[in-house]
């Protein structure tokens, strides 16, 4: 499944701080960091619903956000970047 994750953590405090290296640094474990909090990738329906598990137990229900767009296939999804594509990686090591 290809998914695109978008998080907003509030960084009016120390914590926040602490969430936001944290999802950032889960997040990338799974999916290819686009940019600032913005990530994409294919993964696993069991992959995704354990990264939807960690995340529930690293952020704020209170103050933060993560928000999951999900589709079958990424051929499905209309992608057009303007200016630097700053996600200009490769999958080869």
């Amino acid at each position: 499944m290809y998914v695109i994750l978008v998080y907003d953590i509030q960084l009016k405090d120390y914590i926040g701080n602490r969430v936001l290296r944290k999802v950032f640094k889960l997040c990338k474990e799974f999916l290819n960091h686009i940019q600032n909090s913005v990530f994409e990738g294919e993964l696993a329906e069991g992959q995704l619903t354990q990264l939807k598990y960690e995340l529930k137990d690293l952020i704020r229900d209170d103050k933060d956000s993560v928000i999951f767009f999900t589709s079958s296939k990424e051929e499905w999804l209309k992608k057009e970047i303007l200016g630097v594509n700053k996600n200009a990686f490769s999958n080869l090591l």
